[in-house]
């Protein structure tokens, strides 16, 4: 099954558009595991278990794991996630923009290590840096596009006058992963949620790639102006998936022994909220 069946799959089995980040920091983990990094697989694990039902998706950010030597516990927490929740596809948020045998490197990480159906992946070296990743067929790999903090403006936001039209730069990335850079079907786009109007612009430029969308939750992004921007069905069939992220505001919405319990009524709060606005 490719990443965009088990994405539809997952959509349609758990009635969800969202995406729970897995960013554990130890430092911010319930009384009973404060402070413990050996104990970032138990934390994550309990928080699948209770999330497994859902969710459209499940994003570990690698970076909370390599920073605490915690790669095995990675590894540990991917193949719990292929026994437990094998619906739902497992997106490896880690942000890669290199080229060459280096790619290479990377994309054999993120899909032979450990396993994730899709990566995220920074276009900014030209399309040298996305293709090693279009060469596991059926995985699926987002670009960043028009990312939720205030620095990407710096970039993503300034004109290419070298370029036809004069596009905003983040505008242009949304073409190429429409058009000719998308060799197999299996490019998506990172759009934050906290600009809602942007969003709305790549879908009109990306109408039929999955959009990956953070920023929702502890970030202040606006969850039914987002699905309002950027979701699109067409007589019942999504056309235009969204995949609506929320990190902090579930894994630490407790910070007792009920965090499980806490984030999994947090989390179906954020399912609920994004599935009326979809269906409204």
């Amino acid at each position: 099954m490719t990443f965009l069946e088990k994405l539809q799959g997952a959509e349609r089995q758990n009635g969800s558009l969202l995406c729970v980040g897995l960013d554990p920091e130890p430092s911010k983990f319930p009384s009973s595991l404060k402070g413990d990094a050996s104990k970032i697989y138990d934390f994550c694990a309990q928080i699948v278990d209770a999330t497994a039902d859902l969710a459209i998706s499940f994003k570990p950010q690698i970076a909370y794991f390599a920073a605490h030597r915690a790669e095995d516990q990675l590894e540990k927490l991917m193949e719990h996630m292929r026994r437990h929740a094998p619906h739902v596809p497992v997106i490896l948020d880690a942000k890669r923009g290199d080229i060459g045998s280096t790619a290479e490197q990377y994309a054999k990480e993120a899909f032979e290590r450990y396993g994730a159906d899709a990566v995220t992946l920074s276009p900014f070296m030209g399309f040298d840096s996305v293709q090693p990743y279009l060469k596991y067929h059926g995985k699926g790999a987002f670009l960043l596009c028009r990312t939720s903090n205030p620095g990407g403006d710096d970039l993503q936001n300034q004109r290419l006058a070298s370029v036809e039209g004069q596009p905003l730069l983040y505008e242009h990335v949304a073409k190429l992963a429409q058009g000719p850079w998308n060799l197999n079907g299996q490019l998506g786009l990172v759009v934050g949620a906290t600009y809602p109007a942007e969003i709305e612009r790549v879908r009109s430029l990306a109408p039929t790639l999955p959009l990956l969308i953070p920023g929702v939750g502890a970030q202040g992004g606006d969850a039914v102006a987002t699905i309002k921007a950027g979701y699109r069905q067409s007589h019942g069939v999504t056309t235009g998936a969204v995949i609506v992220n929320s990190s902090r505001a579930i894994l630490y919405a407790s910070s007792g022994d009920d965090f499980a319990q806490a984030a999994r009524k947090e989390a179906e709060r954020t399912r609920d909220l994004l599935k009326a606005a979809a269906q409204g």
